[in-house]
């Protein structure tokens, strides 16, 4: 079972789809599927990026499919520490796993007739947009109340 996240520019917001897809083990970031797959009808997806059931995350230039340790100097997985310094870090390879838990992609494609992704997957939009806007007021209230 992958988490599987899209987001969506236009809106500026992202889209979580839970779904049992064996034909993307084996892939790697950067390959292109077709969006029926999720029930997106239109769409081609590109995978982006994702992470594995611990949190670890993958890594386009790492490959294979399994967790390395190895020493990074800053980018993703990595959080630069300045100059020279390098770190010894968990990171995954570019394949989809068995173990892969979320799967990153992007809209690389849509056809001009398809239907918005919003309807496509039943979602409400008007409802979710509400609760990331009462999420943000919370968060601020919560902020406001530390200081």
């Amino acid at each position: 079972m992958f988490k599987i996240i899209i987001p969506i520019p236009e809106e500026k917001r992202a889209v979580q789809v839970s779904k049992d897809l064996p034909v993307l083990v084996g892939m790697q970031i950067g390959d292109k599927f077709d969006g029926s797959m999720l029930g997106l009808t239109g769409y081609t997806l590109q995978i982006t990026g994702g992470s594995d059931k611990e949190g670890f995350p993958m890594r386009k230039d790492m490959p294979g499919t399994g967790r390395k340790r190895t020493l990074l100097a800053g980018g993703l997985g990595c959080k630069y520490k300045g100059k020279g310094i390098r770190v010894k870090k968990s990171i995954r390879g570019n394949r989809i796993g068995e173990d892969i838990a979320q799967i990153n992609v992007k809209i690389a494609e849509k056809k001009s007739d398809a239907k918005p992704v919003w309807d496509l997957l039943g979602l409400n939009r008007d409802e979710i947009v509400k609760k990331s806007e009462e999420k943000k007021k919370q968060k601020s209230q919560k902020k406001i109340k530390n200081s």
